[in-house]
Parts: structure tokens; C-alpha cells; sequence
């Protein structure tokens, strides 16, 4: 072969395998997106499955958001850390972690609130965790609508009002105000870290609201507490 074909079929090969190699590195990085893509990723919507600690009712829901709803829930955000009524109830006999024991949620109360936070000493409200069940109506948080969790979400807003700044005529579980305390905003939860939440993507939002709607009512204490949900 004279040099100037032997150049020819060298640059055609050069060219051929700079074609491939730019087809494999544009197909890893779609295959990438992919696996980074939580909205379509299959493996978090299966493994949301495997950790979800209660049975789900999946009668008119989306699975893919209540898998990946639950993925989020149980392995991301840790929502029954707080939405429980803490490390003494929250684990079933013999699964607390904190003890070296393999993790097992007490389905009597997951995600039922409870927990109390006392945020700025003895004279401020005592601030309780919700309780994020469905009720009888199958909406979370004892029926709260879509554009209500998001809002809830999205402002850190207290739709219950339950903690109003003191004043002549109220007294009891009220945010103090004036000189020397601090400047709480009494129409905000106080304690949920919506400052995080508020920027997940509107598909994680309903996903969580798809999967909380799915789970085991608990009717918690009497009413008129907040932890209070009608399930029947």
C-alpha cells in the first residue's frame, strides 16, 4: 500500500473511532440523567416500597408517586423523626436503632405527630408535631387538599392557627410579644423546617401527598386536640 492510501484509511479510522467513542460518552451521560432523574428512576420508586413501614392502600393512586413519595418519606426526608411522638414510641419493641437494634417503626404511630418541641422556654406555647394520616376522606393530614399541603410546604404556614401572639384575651398556649421576645411570626409552624421542604420540585411534593394518602389512618387523642383525625 503506497503512503497515500495508508494515510487515508488511517484517517478514516481515526475518524470511525472518534464517532464512537463520542456516541458512548453521549450515551453515558443520557443514562446518567437518567438514574439522576428521580422522577422517572425506578430503582427509588421500588425501593420506596421496601421501606415503607405500613401497609399502603393503593386503590385510585398513582404507584410511581406513592413509591417515589414513600422513598422520600422514609429514606430522605426521616418525616416520622418528628411527626411521631419521639424515640420512646416511634420504634416497636426490639427495632430501636439508637439501641443497636435493626430498625422496626411502630405502625401505631407513624407519621401521627406528637412530638414536642419547646423552642423558646417556659412561657412560650408547646409546640406539637401533626399528625399527617389521612382521614376518612383518604386526604393527609386529616384532609387537607393538594394545594393546601403545598402551600403548608411551600410558606411554613399554620393553616390551624394554633399558636396566635398573646394579648389581653389570650393568655394560654400564645406567642408572647414586645420588648425582649423574640419576633415569632405566630401564623408559621415554628419547628417544621419548610425553609428545606419549600424547595423541593412541585412532582416530590405530590408524590408525598400521593404516599401520605395511603397510609393508616391514626384517630389519635379526642378532639378538640390537634392530633385529633376522624377515620371512620
Amino acid at each position: 500500500m503506497t503512503p497515500a492510501p495508508r494515510l487515508k484509511v488511517v484517517g478514516v479510522t481515526a475518524v470511525f473511532a472518534a464517532v464512537v467513542l463520542a456516541g458512548m460518552f453521549l450515551s453515558s451521560k443520557h443514562v446518567k440523567a437518567i438514574d439522576d432523574d428521580s422522577d422517572s428512576n425506578e430503582s427509588r420508586i421500588e425501593r420506596g416500597f421496601d421501606v415503607a413501614p405500613v401497609p399502603l392502600n393503593l386503590e385510585g393512586k398513582n404507584r410511581a408517586l406513592v413509591g417515589l413519595g414513600s422513598y422520600i418519606v422514609n429514606a430522605v426526608a426521616d418525616c416520622d423523626g418528628c411527626h411521631s411522638a419521639g424515640p420512646p414510641t416511634e420504634f416497636a419493641r426490639g427495632g430501636n436503632p439508637y439501641f443497636g437494634q435493626p430498625t422496626k417503626i411502630n405502625p401505631a404511630t407513624y407519621l401521627g405527630g406528637g412530638r414536642h418541641f419547646q423552642i423558646a422556654g417556659p412561657n412560650f406555647p408547646d409546640i406539637v408535631s401533626r399528625n399527617l394520616t389521612p382521614d376518612k376522606t383518604g386526604l393527609p393530614e386529616g384532609g387537607r387538599s393538594f394545594a393546601e399541603f403545598v402551600q403548608i410546604m411551600r410558606t411554613g404556614v399554620d393553616l390551624d392557627h394554633a399558636h396566635p401572639n398573646c394579648s389581653a384575651t389570650i393568655t394560654a398556649n400564645c406567642f408572647p410579644t414586645g420588648p425582649g421576645n423574640p419576633p415569632f411570626v405566630s401564623d408559621l409552624l415554628q419547628v417544621m423546617p419548610w425553609p428545606i421542604h419549600k424547595n423541593m420540585t412541585d412532582h416530590d411534593l405530590r408524590a408525598i401527598y400521593e404516599y401520605l394518602g395511603t397510609i393508616p389512618c391514626i384517630e389519635g387523642p379526642p378532639a378538640p386536640s390537634l392530633l385529633h383525625n376522624d377515620c371512620q
